[in-house]
């Protein structure tokens, strides 16, 4: 039906879905389309000229509007560039749409780079990845990553915020994952008793978690190398996060998953011609799961444990309370570092480790089955309790290629199973090979 004769919907009611679509850089043309997916189209309709008038009083402009010069980007170039200095001219781009709303067309890019132009410190990186739409459910920096409640709450945090969860999880074998597994499996049994005796969770062993490892990798190229030079300002993961959430990657024919914004993938797989399979969850259900596994006074969630903090605020007095600044923060920081490996009453904190990080697994669970084939395909995922898709799953998959034929490139040794990473969220972590001051 023609849309000019129709109200427009209520603007409360579409200006979350505009600025969703304009975070994933969609075009005017595209951002109608996808309104029309989630508005009742028999009572309103929307225009492209309508749009653009609604997207100007959100403040939502595009390049030509904004009209960037070499001049007007150079200074959060610069101060982008501290953070992010191997990050290209593509990148770059990305960079300034999402952490300073500033939309800047390539050429102006390609001149600015033509006409301008290190480790950290004993932190560790955890993150959680869903692998069939590429989204970063979670990026958390602390202290440690090797105490299963600590990951643990990273994971019920993450459910809680979203309301559902995957129908398996899935990670390297460290005894720090035990949490995650064993607290997936509960809450799925909760909501499924028929899983009563497998472990809802699988192990990734040699180079089977690969997309979590790419992730820390190019956290390392992008993001570290200048981010100590920002200890002052506050600088959170969670805008890479959703810097990475909403920007699609490179095209790559020989990928199998869909191409788009990783968001976009989660939020509409069937857009992408895939089945939705996460879980409903009862906020219930993670209470429990919170008070059998979680201590919320444990050492592991303070960010500086009382003792070792007053041993640092002795140090730094010790080297005269210095003013830390964006230029002298590394400097304090190597300083306090050389001051306390010096010391002779060091806290038990660093002398010793602590032994109760340690989580038995679930006990008389079986894995789920893992099915290999001549081809070297397998299924890790958990439909039917890990077997994969049945005739009524391939039925309405048929039914959304009919409807409509999804943006996916296939390749021809590519099989059904293929498409059934939506189920799966995986995690890593890294605290670096060396012994030095690696994050």
């Amino acid at each position: 039906m023609p849309n000019q004769n129709k109200p427009l919907p209520p603007l409360d009611e579409i200006t979350p879905h505009i600025l969703r679509f304009w975070k994933a850089r969609l075009t005017d043309k595209a951002i109608v389309q996808e309104l029309r997916k989630v508005i009742d189209t028999d009572r309103y309709g929307i225009r492209i000229t309508k749009l653009k008038e609604i997207r100007s009083d959100m403040g939502l402009k595009r390049a030509r509007q904004q009209g960037h010069s070499v001049e007007t980007i150079h200074d959060a170039m610069v101060d982008l560039r501290q953070i992010y200095p191997h990050a290209g001219s593509r990148e770059m781009i990305s960079l300034l749409f999402h952490e300073r709303e500033m939309a800047v067309p390539r050429s102006v890019m390609k001149s600015y780079f033509a006409t301008y132009e290190p480790d950290l410190f004993g932190l560790a990186l955890h993150t959680g990845i869903e692998p069939f739409s590429g989204r970063i459910m979670w990026m958390r920096i602390w202290h440690s990553n090797k105490n299963p409640q600590l990951i643990l709450s990273y994971y019920l945090d993450t459910l809680t915020e979203l309301g559902h969860m995957p129908l398996v999880t899935q990670s390297d074998l460290g005894t720090e994952n035990f949490g995650i597994a064993n607290a997936h499996t509960l809450l799925h049994q909760w909501h499924d008793p028929a899983l009563q005796g497998t472990l809802q969770h699988r192990w990734m062993r040699t180079k089977k978690n690969v997309m979590p490892e790419i992730m820390w990798s190019q956290l390392r190229r992008h993001f570290t190398p200048g981010f100590k030079n920002l200890l002052d300002t506050g600088m959170e993961l969670n805008v890479y996060k959703d810097r990475v959430n909403n920007t699609a990657k490179r095209r790559d024919r020989n990928k199998v998953l869909p191409h788009g914004i990783p968001d976009m993938i989660y939020n509409s797989p069937e857009d992408f011609g895939a089945l939705d399979f996460k879980i409903n969850i009862e906020s219930d259900a993670i209470d429990h799961i919170c008070r059998v596994y979680i201590n919320p006074s444990h050492a592991v969630f303070d960010l500086v444990p009382l003792t070792l903090g007053h041993h640092l605020t002795f140090c730094y007095a010790h080297l005269g309370c210095p003013v830390i600044t964006r230029d002298s923060a590394w400097r304090v920081y190597l300083d306090l570092l050389n001051a306390i490996q010096l010391s002779d009453d060091l806290p038990a904190e660093i002398i010793t480790a602590t032994h109760d990080n340690e989580l038995p697994l679930l006990n008389n669970h079986e894995d789920l089955p893992f099915q290999d084939d001549d081809n070297n395909s397998y299924y890790m995922g958990g439909v039917r309790g890990g077997r994969g898709l049945d005739v009524s799953h391939h039925t309405q998959l048929d039914a959304l290629l009919a409807d409509d034929e999804p943006d996916v490139q296939h390749t021809d040794a590519a099989s059904d199973d293929d498409f059934n990473g939506l189920i799966v969220w995986e995690f890593i972590d890294d605290e670096g090979d060396d012994s030095g001051d690696e994050w």
